[in-house]
């Protein structure tokens, strides 16, 4: 073909595009057909799983999805590029609040409404090309494997993992139902934004404590391969610390009272006592001459939050419960106090107030006007109030311990070491994580599988009684009441115990959507196994997953609650690992003009309307190119329109490829071939280091250079559309674009002469020869000015370079005459001469 045939095809070829729609709907056809994302357990090729968090289908898909989908997707597809055998699934997290409150809003029964959105999502999902092996998928509403989550609950139950007991938890007033302390956000229900109170029932738990040690040790190891923040605010909820459990006799008390302190150096300054105003110890410590002071107080109390209780700005409030306590190192007789700034679930529900040390007990002091006892040296300068920081220890002596002078450390440990001795107290370790309250006082979810029984009390369901099945309620009010609505089934509640056989009744309450979460990545390598929960084998050779892609607001709870399950399921012998994600990775929020997308605000952006506008590939390419997955993209500055028309002049370059495939490109244009091969091979590094959009820079930057090299003759960098090159360079963008635009990488495939589907093209091979450069730019530098540039070969010595450089003329009329004192030489790139 001639250069003037050439010009003239691509004036057609500028005017050519391919119809969207229609594109999308035929290769949804031929997806459908081949399955090509389809995993096969028993692949001899190399396995690897890529999981993303499955959603709530409380709707359809949103511009949150789509991010994580796009991106997730750039793994996925390139590891099947790489010859991998990739385990991609997709199921719903179809119990639990969002779900079930949506429902309800539509006026609908729960299942019908799930139902219903469930096959919205997956026609959405597959029109947005997302790769996943829909073989596989359920939703944890499924009998199926709900089944499953209530025997791993009787196996939690069997190993002493789950209990009952009486407490004060968080309650959600606008869901009515309990909450985590992982499920409140600053004294918010983090479902509804309700404010939370606290209120006293009898929940069932978890007993996630037990394996808090392991949880953060864990943590080590991951901090490799997740983001920075994740691994921080689940070390930061775990909250180790170390310090003592120390006794103090409490007048009119034969057992003692046990405070944690991570401070037992500041014991000497311990003026007063402090005692959680709503735990049960005040109203055991309280004189009856005190007692209604004490009520009152309660009264004002519970109607604060928990965030409101903790606030460090907001004046202290309290009632002397009428007795003393003995400081154990003093021997001073100390008045007890009951408070709302301490909590009843901290520690023993009980402090000692060291004023001097600590801000909240100093203003405590100077409200009711309490000693204060310095216990560590402030600075010359200290201008403040309590002093936290560390410092000699000073007014801390008696007849057997003398601490004058310690530092903070020292003195803790010699403190300890004293209590001990004497029987006072003993060095602890205790962590701010809480055991997980799992129950809900709603419908939605799964059942929990327990009797109650007046004569054998909780009687766990047998294995061949399940799964409990949610009773219809069609009809019902589901509305929450702060009672399950479970308890109004009669028929369904009234059973016989299977111990005794006597009159029994089912527990009413539904477990909490995130125990389904905890473990269904284990339940997709064998997802139509109904014989058991996970066939152990297969999990074992597809985990851990090699990535999981989420977002961050997951950080504490799904994240720390799976990677408990994993270590139980692992010491039942289940698993033989402990942690079952290997690397993680965060996508940032979509936004527009600034802010969070909401009705009110009036700022939504509604995924349909983009796609139909301008496609999924665009959308996609614009999600990726946007920055770093962990950013933030504010759509109202993103370009979709711009993303399609990169898209229509990448699949132009496929129309005017005019040699063969398999033709021999050995004699190709040499710079197009180096260009391909570079961007090929870095392509490969930045998809790995999760830079997807550089990569796509790198994409179009190969586009541009080949339709330069269509373009434009060989004396301006051309060679023409026949040059084997060009088919090169345009197979690897088809290749490349697979993995961001599936659509257009597969029209581009087909007219380059192809089978399909692209996805299965396999990586393109790079000749190690074009990555090698013929030359790089040495730079010299006299006196810290850069006075020269020379192109000299990769390999070049540095006497050679040194050689070179003085001999340049530029060089030597910077030095002007000058003695040289030193020349640095960093071959092949840096020559500085000091004169």
């Amino acid at each position: 073909m001639s250069q003037d045939t050439g010009a003239a095809h691509e004036t057609a070829g500028e005017r050519a595009t391919y119809d969207i729609a229609a594109t999308e709907t035929k290769w949804q056809g031929v997806w459908e057909d081949l399955q090509p994302f389809r995993a096969d357990d028993d692949s001899p090729r190399e396995k690897r799983y890529a999981l993303t968090m499955f959603p709530y289908p409380s709707g359809d898909l949103h511009m949150g999805h789509a991010e994580v989908f796009a991106l997730h997707d750039v793994v996925a597809r390139y590891w099947w590029q790489r010859g991998y055998e990739v385990l991609n699934p997709m199921g719903f997290d179809s119990f639990g609040l969002p779900a079930e409150n949506a429902a309800i809003r539509n006026d609908e029964h729960p299942d019908t409404y799930t139902r219903a959105n469930i096959a919205k999502s997956i026609e959405s999902c597959k029109k947005y090309a997302a790769s996943f092996d829909w073989s596989r998928t359920f939703n944890t509403s499924d009998p199926e494997y709900y089944r499953w989550t209530q025997w791993l609950f009787l196996k939690f139950h069997e190993r002493g993992l789950a209990y009952r007991k009486n407490s004060a938890v968080n309650w959600c007033p606008q869901d009515q139902t309990v909450l985590a302390n992982e499920q409140v956000v600053g004294g918010i229900c983090d479902r509804c934004g309700a404010e939370v109170t606290k209120k006293e029932l009898t929940q069932w738990y978890f007993k996630i404590t037990d394996y808090a040690q392991e949880l953060l040790d864990g943590l080590d190891e991951l901090e490799k391969t997740w983001p920075d923040r994740v691994v921080t605010a689940q070390r930061n909820w775990i909250g180790r610390s170390e310090g003592a459990h120390v006794d103090f006799a409490v007048e009119g008390r034969d057992e003692p009272v046990t405070v944690y302190t991570t401070r037992p150096d500041t014991l000497f300054g311990a003026t007063f006592m402090v005692v959680a105003a709503d735990a049960a110890l005040a109203g055991e410590l309280v004189t009856d001459e005190q007692r209604p002071a004490l009520e009152d107080y309660l009264v004002e109390v519970r109607k604060e939050t928990e965030i409101n209780r903790l606030s460090t700005d907001r004046p202290k409030t309290g009632v002397f419960l009428g007795v003393h306590a003995t400081n154990p190192l003093t021997g001073n007789q100390i008045p007890v106090y009951a408070a709302d700034y301490v909590l009843a679930d901290y520690g023993t529900g009980a402090i000692m107030a060291v004023p001097g040390q600590d801000q909240r007990d100093w203003e405590f002091a100077e409200a009711f006007d309490l000693p204060v006892v310095r216990t560590v040296q402030p600075p010359s300068d200290w201008e403040g109030e309590a002093f936290t920081g560390d410092g000699p220890a000073i007014n801390s002596a008696n007849d057997e311990i003398d601490l004058s002078g310690l530092g903070v450390a020292e003195a803790k440990s010699t403190t300890i070491a004293y209590l001990e001795r004497k029987g006072l107290g003993r060095g602890t370790v205790n962590f701010r994580l809480r055991d997980w309250l799992l129950s809900r006082q709603r419908y939605w979810g799964a059942p929990i599988p327990i009797i109650h029984c007046p004569v054998d009390g909780e009687v766990p369901v047998p294995d061949d009684q399940l799964p409990v099945t949610l009773p219809d309620l069609r009809g019902a009010d589901l509305k929450p009441k702060g009672t399950s609505p479970l308890g109004a089934a009669t028929d369904w509640v009234n059973v016989s115990c299977p111990t005794c056989g006597g009159p029994a009744t089912r527990d009413t309450d539904t477990m909490d959507t995130f125990v389904d979460s905890s473990w269904y990545m284990f339940r997709y390598c064998s997802p139509h196994d109904h014989t058991q929960a996970f066939d152990s084998a297969k999990v074992n050779a597809w985990m851990p997953s090699n990535l999981y892609v989420g977002g961050v607001e997951h950080a504490v709870l799904h994240l720390l609650y799976g990677r408990f399950f994993t270590k139980v399921l692992n010491d039942m012998g289940l698993v033989d690992f402990r942690e079952p994600w290997s690397a993680q990775l965060n996508q940032g929020f979509v936004i527009n003009q600034g802010k969070k997308m909401s009705k009110s605000l009036g700022n939504g952006v509604d995924l349909g309307d983009q796609l139909g506008a301008f496609g999924v590939d665009a959308v996609r390419l614009t999600l990726v190119f946007a920055g770093p997955p962990e950013d933030d993209i504010d759509w109202a500055n993103m370009s979709p329109d711009g993303s399609l028309r990169f898209l229509q002049r990448a699949w132009r370059l496929s129309g005017d490829v005019t040699s063969s495939p398999g033709a021999d490109v050995s004699g190709g244009d040499l710079a197009l071939r180096r260009t391909t091969a570079r961007t090929v091979h870095d392509a490969a590094g930045l998809v790995e280091a999760y830079r997807f959009n550089v990569m796509v820079a790198r994409v179009m930057e190969l586009v541009n250079a080949t339709r330069k090299a269509i373009d434009n003759p060989p004396e301006k960098g051309g060679c023409g559309p026949a040059d084997p090159a060009v088919r090169e360079a345009t197979e690897a963008v088809a290749i490349l674009l697979s993995l961001v635009a599936p659509y257009t990488a597969e029209e581009m495939w087909e007219r380059l002469g192809h089978q399909p589907t692209v996805v299965r093209a396999g990586w393109p091979a790079v000749d190690e020869a074009l990555l090698v450069e013929d030359t790089v730019t040495a730079v010299v530098q006299v006196k810290g000015k850069v006075r020269a540039r020379l192109e000299v070969a990769p390999d070049i010595s540095e006497a050679d370079l040194e050689a070179a450089a003085m001999a340049d003329e530029g060089v030597q009329r910077a030095i002007d005459g000058a003695a040289v004192r030193k020349v640095i030489v960093r071959a092949p790139k840096l020559v500085n001469i000091v004169v």
